[in-house]
């Protein structure tokens, strides 16, 4: 069973760096990836092979992958991953395919636990015709899973994993709880395989759990898909009918896709609530693609809820959320000249004891020896400090998103969240060390960043058990940007905690946050004075 333990420091092909994972089910694992010859992003999966698979047979299986894109990617433009490379190695099978501007079905399914029904049929018909472009051609998928389906903040879904069926002697290879009774029993298999997988995944999206559990072992969980009665949906209420007659063991009695289609137009049109397909996708899918499982360093640093309400604040600014008015967005500012401009090395993914240039602008951060006091604000240190070397302990780290910061020595990469464009939040820090840095981006943010924090960022974090804000949230300028400083106190585990964030606006609705977290009782410590500094005058946001 491949699990999720390859270090980021490995190359897959000697090209490919895996970043974050992206998502996880049996016998498949997806990370985020880059391309460090082409210096592109991309998605990088890999799949076990069947335990004595031969060299040969996994060059052929890399080839089926190639070849079944290729074919794709002609009859459904657009609707299905272009697969860049597909590498055998050590027992598995790697496949690098283009980025996608979304994330996982089964990722957004783990965060909400389920959808309602209309949301359903509205996946369930884009996939529906994905799969009756496959079909036309002769090609079944197969492998469809949740984690093989993104949701995209702007337009149709895209699917992934075409040509892994029939590449191996394995009836199938990743995510057997979503193979059909057919394929379980190690048969030939054909379209109505897909389209078991499809009410499988109808069924996941409306109960929030597959039909089928996964067991111990695959092999125990296909025995349980071929002899276990469906567990009676509970929620599905119209798609019912729909995934009971998809789940039918039989594959001679399963609907077919002209009447699923229909059923499916169906539950959407007498919805009354529906919202419009291009304002609901964007409204739902942008909010949930941008809000990972809670933690308490995220809630800590304000970063969870805080990039979620940053894409729903402004997706309410410019009337793509139910019940809002089309309003003009703010247009985009000028970058001033006093910025500076980032050099030809500030790219990839790396540590390097190259200083970050200084900038030419004012740094005026609130000052992390103010104590807390609710009626006053800190006072601003003096921005005359040498920038021309590094703190010792310091090196700068250089993100493939293209910022780069200096960190503490030891410090990496603890949670990374991100909606394609949208919005990222990526959080640093090191084991054992309750301090944290916290960026996130954006670029559905409106023109002023003191109403940032106040009317997005600050109601979420009165959710917060023993939230207070220091003072008032201080309009500022950053590296020529205008910027705001926002501090608060909240309780994490029963430990008080201290966050200083400062938010900027690089223009035309794009924008960066600085969350700096730290036990309350060590905030005046000298290191971490210095250590907030040292952030805010190094951060470099990277070329537009």
């Amino acid at each position: 069973m491949v699990k999720a333990h390859v270090s980021t420091h490995e190359f897959v092909a000697g090209r490919y760096r895996l970043l974050d994972v992206v998502h996880q089910e049996t016998n498949r694992v997806s990370w985020y990836g880059e391309d460090v010859e082409d210096a592109r992003p991309c998605l990088v999966t890999r799949i076990g092979l069947p335990v004595g698979q031969s060299a040969e047979d996994a060059g052929q299986a890399a080839d089926r992958v190639l070849r079944m894109s290729e074919t794709m990617a002609q009859v459904c433009p657009g609707r299905v991953a272009t697969v860049l490379d597909a590498v055998p190695e050590e027992g598995s099978l790697w496949i690098v395919t283009e980025w996608i501007d979304g994330l996982p079905l089964g990722q957004l399914l783990e965060q909400k636990g389920g959808f309602r029904p209309s949301r359903a049929a509205a996946i369930g018909l884009e996939l529906l015709d994905v799969l009756e472009a496959a079909h036309g051609e002769g090609i079944t998928h197969g492998e469809l899973s949740p984690g093989q389906v993104f949701v995209r903040a702007r337009g149709p879904v895209v699917v992934t994993g075409f040509g892994l069926a029939g590449a191996t002697l394995a009836p199938r290879l990743a995510a057997p709880a979503y193979a059909s009774p057919e394929q379980a029993r190690n048969e030939r298999i054909g379209p109505a395989a897909d389209l078991w997988a499809l009410g499988a995944i109808l069924y996941t999206m409306v109960e929030g759990r597959p039909p089928y559990r996964d067991r111990d072992r695959p092999e125990t969980t296909l025995k349980g898909v071929d002899r276990l009665p469906l567990r009676t949906p509970l929620r599905a209420g119209p798609l019912g009918p729909t995934v009971q007659g998809l789940l039918r063991k039989d594959s001679r009695e399963r609907l077919t896709r002209p009447v699923v289609r229909q059923a499916l137009t169906r539950v959407l049109d007498e919805d009354p609530d529906l919202v419009p397909a291009p304002r609901m996708r964007r409204a739902v899918a942008v909010t949930r693609l941008a809000a990972p499982p809670w933690s308490g360093r995220a809630m800590v640093a304000g970063t969870a809820l805080a990039v979620v309400t940053v894409a729903v604040a402004a997706l309410t600014a410019t009337g793509q959320l139910p019940g809002t008015e089309e309003t003009a967005s703010g247009g985009a500012q000028a970058r001033p000249s006093a910025s500076p401009t980032p050099t030809g090395d500030d790219v990839g993914d790396r540590v390097t004891d190259t200083p970050a240039p200084t900038p030419t602008a004012t740094v005026t951060p609130s000052s992390p020896a103010a104590s807390p006091s609710p009626s006053a604000p800190s006072p601003s240190p003096s921005a005359t400090a040498p920038a021309d070397a590094l703190p010792a302990g310091f090196r700068v780290y250089r993100a493939p998103e293209g910022f780069s910061v200096a960190l503490p020595d030891g410090w990496k990469r603890l949670d990374t969240s991100r909606s394609s464009d949208l919005a990222y939040r990526i959080t640093f820090g090191a084991a054992g060390d309750p301090r944290t840095l916290a960026i996130t981006y954006s670029e559905r943010l409106g023109p002023d960043p003191v109403a940032v924090w106040r009317d997005t960022v600050e109601p979420g974090l009165r959710q917060a058990y023993g939230f207070r804000r220091i003072g008032e949230i201080e309009a500022t300028t950053y590296q020529g940007y205008k910027a705001a400083d926002m501090e608060w106190l909240v309780d994490d585990d029963g430990t008080r905690m201290r966050t200083f964030g400062r938010g900027f606006l690089l223009g035309g609705n794009r924008g960066f946050s600085l969350r700096w977290s730290t036990p309350a009782a060590d905030w005046e410590k000298a290191a971490n004075q210095q250590a907030l500094t040292t952030f805010l005058k190094t951060f470099r946001p990277g070329s537009d």
